[in-house]
């Protein structure tokens, strides 16, 4: 199976299974590598954990991601949209008055951090890991694993460890007056447990022993002992335990209980909010770590509409510090109690935590209650494969024996293993007075254990039922773990927003609106600002001062798309013609004509919006104005009502100020050996034959006039005199490489409509006079040149489109050399790979772009080709780089051709130059994407297409107001594919802001990760990619420490409180910091990261959306009679069913994932035989079946590919297949194997750096 360029993946992810040696392994881009893995690959034990039985080499359970060692209180601030009672913040102590959205946030001076991404030269500003913390910080010991993304240092004592965990509080409740421990609501209903302590920690004790006392079942759903897939088990080392859970077989999925936001049965105003999942049984300790979480059973989610959703853990403490003598029977009166005595709280959102990969789950700290988002919005109906809870699957206390682990012996000297943030904490059982019967202090005998009641039973959404305690082997028993159904979903966020914004048109006249998030389907009317299709903001409240964003630390920047398609329903800007004249612009600053220059003196003269010059109105151009001083024919001009139009440029605006010529397109065609043998040529040469019919054009009824001109090269270059004359073409080559030129002028660059014959019958004779060819080495930097001098000789812009196949290492200029060093990766030197080699391509670059020759470069490798230097004409003119690696013709041919046809069909524009203008108080300061600066503020563009984005960033150097807000306009002066001269304009007007809160309030997560991906690949030039890393979680933890000081309302340390706009940082940031780029797994190519690296910069905001998350489908819930798409699941194998079958969109791949029990009828329905073992893997496309199914499968798979600038290839997965690695390299919630850690590890990582921050 070849998989061609595969974006983010790389395909021994994970050490492969035994028996792999020899198959050829699809590797990242699809290179087939002979002879399965390279040898330091253990056999595949399923996801890769870093740990081994025992204490294993280099890795201690203590350090490494926190790996889950941190509890947390997760409280997404709220925002009008969640009136959750749990973690929800009051007015803000300090700073704003309360919002209804995040609330206000101080001061968090941070020296002179910039605005952005901290300089890399210097070092994060987070303190040294090893720092002890002030009591109630988290401190991870042991040496630290090989993972290079690691934090933590030792606690010495268990005292210090018990303080630490006091204070680590995770749910979404205010703090208790008690401490920082447990916080619960604020309810006045005293709390059942006052001072629980938790059961003792389990440790990770190379000596350690099995329970004391067998758990009981009672009450704990079953889980099945075999593991997941008929691959081994998933488990981080080889113990027979079976995986903790994952949706099972014997589970069918049960239906989404969309509406279901309160407990069927409401709980005993006792009881408190936790979720519907067990107790996690007793923690005993072990001699390893648990098997990773991805198991085969659905678990019992939390109920989404609990606020605290952790399953299972102990009931918080009311005063943590003491974990040494025996409970507290009695709860203080006075203190709330943890759950709500009305109605249930609202559900989170978070739906469906999984435990990550390999982290084992650790015991929760007291106060470890799970973080409800208090943020989140009611659960949306999705069911990610889980089945309702079965009877028996209580929530109540813990069943005789369950109680706690009985303490270890010799145990003392480990920290606990928390349970990731947010442990499945419980709250009071019904009942009880103190802490569960049977829980013991820290350090005491464990007492005798009671029976516990049954508590209600809770149903939801969601569940995942946990398992069986009679069925958890006891190394398996003694850990609780975080409830991943309790931090933010993903999923759930985006269907938020697809019901609260998917139904209304956006308009954008309202100043400083945040859009529907890029997932939502939303229909846009301009009133005076540019779509959201053309420009997002990180913010749309800017602060106020410098100090002020500096203390926030939040990027200030917007995407930019200059030429975006508009789905058909909207209109494309309006064309302005103001004649001999020109547009109006701004005496001064040169802004255009827009909708915020002021009219005034009865309309004679305008005050700029900009720089608030006044500049004399033109008489042609004088209106009178009405009676609230704006003009009579206001909304008859597009300049003065809308957000983006265009104007006709005049001969002023042309370049040496004459009209330019029709630009031309030059096909470079490599015949090299290579290029021949793997059908290349011939499909290149057939394809164009066609293609030239599609050419650019403004006016489908008329004929493009772009002319077309023929090369071919392998170590020499042939030009093709294609003249309408001829009879037949006529070949002239040039040897000399060293100094280019064209030898023909008249008879290279044609119209097509003309010369169809001679082109015909060159593009027949092409792949046959080639094809004995046994020249294998090829130039590079010549072919451009040849291009280039084309374009000067007649005076045009254009593009080249060059098809290259290998390293251009033949005698020539530009001649690169095989550098491919992987014992570089991970040093300080790794920095060299993605610098281009040599510099005789960015002189090139420069000349293309003063010509205005866009170059778009098609690879074929079938080894390294240094992109990183062969990529630079193309990312500097506003070109791109497809890469096929291994590229086979019977498999690669569909998604080459489509590619290549759309990046010839599509609008484009030429000879373009771009500068944004900002009003008084900001400036445009850096920028990035495909493009050359020669100056600061100057972005010049050879080619910009439909799909590239101009990323910018602003910086305050003054003030901003919070009455006139803040403006930008986005001025794009391009020739059109017709020849004509065209300004194209985008408005942008957002509000400021001098409190923090409204800031916070008013931000878009997907636009801040997209500048963040952009800042951080750009950085990996200069710096080692560790730097980077660090530098992006230290930026990221400055933002949410600053949020949680001065926006939130005053709650313990132990509480990770995010911002409503904000509570998918986390989870996003972890994917970028694991991507292929920042991160790779061994068997990543330099060329591929190279690739990745200059494709991400110019990536619009859906683009690394789906990149970075990418969305999964389950198909085997689709509803063919319906248009609506069944409700994706989060990026987890444990949200996998083996009777399923799901679509995997990356942006730059599909994968179709077959579970091995999947419906016979649906495997009919889609692939035309009911056998699982029959299934074909290497097919690239469905069967094309008579059924409902299929039909609506296909046009699913047509509709996603049409949403994408690159057409994403098919591939099949069956369950325990070896391309099973590269699928799960994209479930990026859960550990990679390169080392990443998983969305709750992170959580929990992130929470330890912000409270690092805040201490």
């Amino acid at each position: 199976m070849n998989v061609n360029q595969q974006p983010h993946m790389a395909s021994p992810y994970g050490q492969p299974q035994p028996g792999y040696q020899g198959h050829p392994q699809s590797v990242y881009g699809g290179q087939q590598v002979p002879g399965g893995y390279p040898a330091p690959y253990a056999p595949y034990n399923g996801p890769a954990s870093a740990y081994q039985p025992g204490p294993p080499q280099g890795y201690s359970p203590y350090a490494s991601f926190p790996s889950k060692a941190l509890a947390a209180n997760l409280v997404s601030d709220l925002s009008s949209s969640s009136p959750l009672d749990l973690g929800m913040r009051g007015p803000p102590t300090s700073g704003a008055p309360p919002v209804p959205a995040a609330q206000a946030y101080s001061q968090f001076g941070q020296g002179d951090i910039q605005n952005g991404p901290p300089p890399m030269g210097a070092p994060p500003q987070r303190p040294p890991v090893s720092q002890p913390y002030s009591q109630g910080a988290m401190n991870l010991s042991g040496p630290q694993p090989p993972y290079n993304q690691q934090f933590g240092a030792a606690l010495n004592s268990m005292q210090q460890m018990t303080n630490q965990m006091a204070s680590m509080q995770v749910g979404s409740t205010v703090p208790s007056p008690a401490g920082p421990g447990y916080a619960p609501p604020t309810v006045s209903q005293p709390s059942a447990s006052a001072a629980y302590t938790p059961s003792a920690p389990s440790s990770f004790a190379p000596t350690s022993t099995v329970p004391t006392q067998p758990p009981s079942t009672e009450g704990v759903p079953h889980t099945l002992s075999q593991p997941y897939y008929g691959a081994p088990p998933q488990q981080p080392f080889p113990t027979a335990a079976p995986p903790f859970s994952a949706p099972g077989p014997t589970q069918p999925p049960g239906p989404p209980l969309a509406s279901q936001q309160s407990f069927p049965q409401a709980p005993p105003t006792s009881q408190p909010p936790f979720s519907s999942a067990p107790p996690q049984v007793p923690t005993a300790s072990y001699g390893g770590p648990p098997p990773p979480v991805q198991a085969s059973h659905p678990r019992a989610a939390p109920p989404t509409s609990q606020p605290s959703g952790f399953p299972g853990g102990p009931p918080p403490t009311s005063t943590p510090t003491q974990y040494t003598g025996p409970p507290m029977q009695q709860p203080p009166v006075s203190q709330p109690s943890s759950f709500h005595s009305g109605p249930p709280p609202p559900p989170t959102s978070a739906a469906g935590f999984p435990p990550q990969g390999g982290a084992p789950p650790r015991p929760p700290h007291p106060g470890m209650q799970g973080p409800p988002l208090a943020s989140q919005g009611p659960p949306m109906s999705q069911a990610n494969h889980v089945a309702p809870p079965q009877p028996g699957m209580l929530p109540g206390p813990p069943a005789p024996g369950m109680a706690g682990p009985p303490p270890q012996p010799g145990m003392q000297g480990y920290p606990p293993q928390q349970n990731g943030a947010f442990g499945q904490v419980r709250g009071p059982q019904p009942g009880y007075a103190g802490p569960y019967p049977g829980q013991q202090s820290y350090g005491a005998a464990p007492p005798a254990q009671a029976p516990a009641p049954p508590a209600p039973k809770r149903l939801d959404p969601d569940s995942i039922p946990s398992p069986q305690a009679s069925d958890i082997p006891p190394v398996q028993k003694t850990r609780h773990r975080i409830d991943p159904d309790a931090i933010p979903s993903p999923i759930q966020v985006i269907e938020d927003d697809k019901a609260n914004k998917g139904s209304e048109p956006f308009v954008t006249g309202v100043r400083g609106q945040a859009p529907p998030l890029v997932t939502t389907n939303f229909h846009v009317k301009d009133q005076g600002n540019a779509s959201p299709r053309f420009i997002r903001c990180t913010a749309y409240n800017m602060p106020c001062t410098s100090d002020m964003a500096k203390q926030s630390q939040v990027p200030l920047a917007a995407v930019i798309k200059p030429l975006a398609t508009l789905p058909p329903d909207e209109n494309p800007p309006y064309i302005v013609d103001h004649g001999e004249s020109g547009p109006i612009r701004c005496n001064r600053c040169k802004a255009y004509m827009c909708p915020y220059m002021q009219f005034i003196e009865g309309g004679r003269r305008f005050q700029c919006g900009f720089c608030s010059c006044v500049t004399e109105v033109p008489p042609h151009y004088f209106q009178h104005l009405d009676h609230t001083g704006k003009r009579v024919d206001c909304y008859d001009r597009p300049e003065l009502s809308l957000g983006s139009y265009e104007f006709l440029a005049t001969v002023d605006y042309c370049k040496n100020n004459k009209i330019p010529q029709p630009p031309a397109f030059i096909f470079l065609i490599d015949v090299s050996y290579n290029a021949v043998k793997n059908g290349m040529v011939r499909i290149v040469c057939q394809e164009l034959k066609t293609l030239l019919d599609y050419l650019p054009r403004e006016n489908p009824d008329v004929q493009s006039n772009i002319r077309v001109g023929f090369a071919t090269y392998n170590k020499v270059l042939h030009f093709y005199n294609v003249k309408a004359s001829l009879a037949q073409p006529q070949m002239m080559v040039v040897s000399d490489v060293a100094d280019m030129f064209v030898p023909l002028l008249d008879g290279f660059l044609v119209n097509v409509s003309e010369s169809r014959v001679v082109i015909e019958s060159l593009l027949d004779q092409i792949p046959d006079m080639f094809a004995d060819t046994r020249e294998t080495e090829t130039v590079f930097g010549p072919v451009i040149q040849a291009g280039l001098e084309a374009l000067k000789a007649a005076d045009c812009a254009g593009k080249l489109f060059v098809f290259h196949s290998s390293l251009p290492i033949a005698e020539a200029p530009g001649k690169l050399k095989n550098r491919e060093d992987k014992k570089l990766v991970g040093t300080d030197k790794e920095k060299s790979l993605f610098q281009p080699q040599v510099s005789f391509y960015a002189n090139l670059a420069k000349e293309c772009v003063a010509q205005g020759c866009c170059v778009d470069l098609f690879l074929f490798p079938n080894q390294y080709v240094d992109v990183a230097t062969l990529g630079v004409v193309p990312t500097s003119t506003g070109g791109s780089v497809y890469k096929y690696t291994y590229f086979q013709a019977q498999s690669d041919q569909e998604r080459f051709l489509n590619d290549l046809r759309k990046d010839i069909q599509k609008q484009v524009g030429f000879d373009a130059v771009m500068r944004v203008r900002t009003s008084t108080g900001i400036r445009a300061t850096d920028f990035f994407g495909s493009f050359y600066m020669s100056n600061t503020t100057d972005v010049e563009l050879a080619g910009l297409d439909c799909d590239k984005t101009i990323t910018v960033e602003f910086r305050h150097d003054d003030k901003l107001s919070e009455e006139t807000g803040a403006l930008m306009q986005c001025a794009v002066l391009y020739t059109s594919c017709s020849g004509q001269r065209r300004l194209r304009i985008h408005n942008m007007a957002v509000n400021c802001c001098a409190q923090l809160a409204d800031l916070y309030r008013n931000c878009e997560t997907d636009t801040i990760i997209n500048f963040f991906a952009k800042y951080a690949y750009r950085s990996v030039l200069n710096n080692p990619t560790k730097n980077v890393r660090d530098s992006l979680v230290n930026q990221c933890a400055q933002i949410l420490a600053c949020y949680r000081k001065n926006c939130a309302s005053p709650s313990s340390a132990g509480q990770l409180i995010l911002p409503e706009c904000m509570k998918l940082l986390p989870v996003y940031l972890n994917c970028v910091l694991k991507s292929d780029v920042l991160h790779p797994g061994a068997d990543v190519s330099l060329d591929d990261r190279a690739y990745l690296r200059q494709l991400v910069s110019a990536m619009d905001v859906a683009e690394s959306h789906v990149f970075f998350y990418p969305r999964l489908l389950p198909v085997h819930k689709l509803d063919v009679e319906s248009d609506t798409l069944p409700v994706a699941i989060r990026d987890s194998e444990e949200r996998l069913s083996k009777g399923g079958i799901y679509l995997l969109e990356t942006g730059l791949n599909l994968f179709l994932w077959v579970g091995a029990n999947a419906q016979q009828e649906l495997l009919q329905n889609i692939f035309g035989t009911p056998a699982f073992s029959q299934i074909d893997s290497n097919v690239t496309s469905l069967p094309i079946l008579d059924n409902p199914y299929s039909k609506r499968l296909r046009e699913i798979i047509e509709s996603f590919r049409a949403q994408r600038s690159r057409y994403m290839k098919l591939m099949v997965v069956k369950q325990e297949d070896k391309l099973e690695l590269i699928f799960k390299h994209f479930l990026v919630e859960d550990k990679n194997n390169s080392g990443g850690a998983s969305y709750v590890d992170f959580l929990c990582h992130m929470h330890k750096e912000i409270r690092q921050l805040l201490s």
